[in-house]
């Protein structure tokens, strides 16, 4: 993955906000190893805070590869579904009591757990912790989970929602999707200092392992037209949509449409849409907040707009990577040097610039100038001059 750094003072990471695909796995964490991964996340967390401030916690949370190394550090499964809501568990209750300390809390969880979320935001305001208007959080935690729940249709289930938020009202969502078909997970990140809005490509950078087949991608900025038309449709009376939606059941779609009329029940949609049309939302992310605004009902809406408006909604889906340099069989794409020379570049860099010992910092550019050599034929080979493959780096 190409680095996208962030620069904040005396921290300059790569930020990779997105998602990552987890295999589903059963069973959880044993007592006696929870209880270390509680006392481990906690410390990590305070040192990096004590070095860099709260916000960069929320930054490293919210690279879904930092997480995942996080994770494995801790000693869960490194490429288990549960890694993510242990991790989050661990945090939650490694730093509870301690938000003076490291100027964050952690809200949510897992299942029921997750709905308590906006409860826990006030409870921040009510004792006087949080600075800035809970509300606002509030609203960030719920259309966090409404994008990637109804926005965003990749056929997997939410059913777990982490909000980490600081004092001054900055924050970071981890949550996770599951697909009972394929048996994976889908963990999604998102960062509120990188966020520019909530329904038009709120994901700054994606990392998954298989792209879903079937997607309807509505904050894709394809996807801009129809958003337009759908909240149009939303403000129109109701027997009019509900009038093309019978007349669109009676279609054939070709089987790899990713919004399927078997979906559409348009009596069932009557009341939803009856509350859209009095509500007159101003526009897409309104309506996408609005009480009842589920999957069902922006499923329906972007049908109508595509197959009656010609307005298509993007069909991408926004894993849109799953490897970062490629394989050496060629698969999913062949390796792209250039970018992996860089990324070694770049993680060189890193190291020297990282507060270590002397002796810790020549060991450490001495194994990474050997894997460099290792990459590089004896030929001499010249990263810039290299015809590759036209894979385009994330920036």
């Amino acid at each position: 993955m190409y680095p996208q750094s962030m620069k904040t003072g005396t921290a300059n990471l790569p930020l990779h906000t997105g998602t990552a695909n987890l295999p589903l796995h059963g069973g959880k964490a044993p007592s006696w190893l929870f209880s270390r991964m509680k006392v481990l996340a906690r410390e990590i967390t305070l040192a990096v805070v004590s070095e860099y401030g709260p916000e960069e916690m929320l930054r490293r949370l919210s690279d879904p590869v930092w997480f995942q190394a996080f994770g494995a550090l801790l000693g869960f499964d490194w490429h288990s579904s549960g890694l993510t809501t242990t991790v989050c568990g661990a945090l939650k209750e490694g730093l509870r009591g301690l938000e003076n300390d490291c100027g964050l809390v952690v809200a949510g969880g897992k299942g029921a757990v997750s709905r308590k979320t906006p409860s826990e935001i006030e409870g921040a305001a009510e004792r006087g912790w949080l600075a800035a208007p809970p509300e606002a959080l509030v609203y960030a935690s719920k259309m966090a989970a409404k994008v990637d729940s109804a926005a965003v249709q990749d056929g997997y289930q939410i059913y777990h929602h982490c909000f980490v938020f600081t004092r001054a009202g900055k924050w970071a969502v981890i949550q996770q999707g599951m697909n009972e078909q394929n048996r994976m997970a889908r963990r999604y990140h998102w960062l509120s200092d990188s966020l520019a809005n909530f329904v038009l490509e709120p994901h700054a950078a994606i990392a998954a392992q298989a792209p879903a087949t079937s997607v309807l991608n509505m904050v894709a900025r394809a996807s801009t037209p129809a958003q337009a038309v759908v909240t149009e449709l939303s403000r129109q009376s109701p027997e009019r949509t509900l009038h093309h939606l019978r007349k669109l059941k009676q279609l054939s779609l070709p089987a790899r449409h990713a919004v399927l009329l078997s979906d559409l029940q348009p009596d069932n949609l009557s009341k939803i849409l009856l509350a859209t049309y009095e509500r007159q939302a101003e526009d897409f992310q309104t309506l996408l907040g609005l009480p009842g605004v589920g999957p069902k009902t922006i499923r329906a809406l972007a049908l109508v707009a595509e197959l009656v408006y010609d307005t298509p909604a993007s069909r991408t889906d926004p894993a849109l990577f799953s490897y970062a340099h490629g394989g050496k069989d060629g698969h999913p794409y062949p390796v792209n040097r250039a970018v992996y020379d860089h990324n070694v570049e770049f993680l060189r860099n890193a190291v020297a610039q990282a507060k270590l010992g002397q002796t810790e910092k020549l060991k450490a550019l001495r194994r990474l100038a050997a894997c460099m050599s290792a990459l590089k034929p004896a030929t001499g080979y010249n990263a810039s001059k290299a015809a590759e493959p036209t894979n385009t780096p994330a920036r």
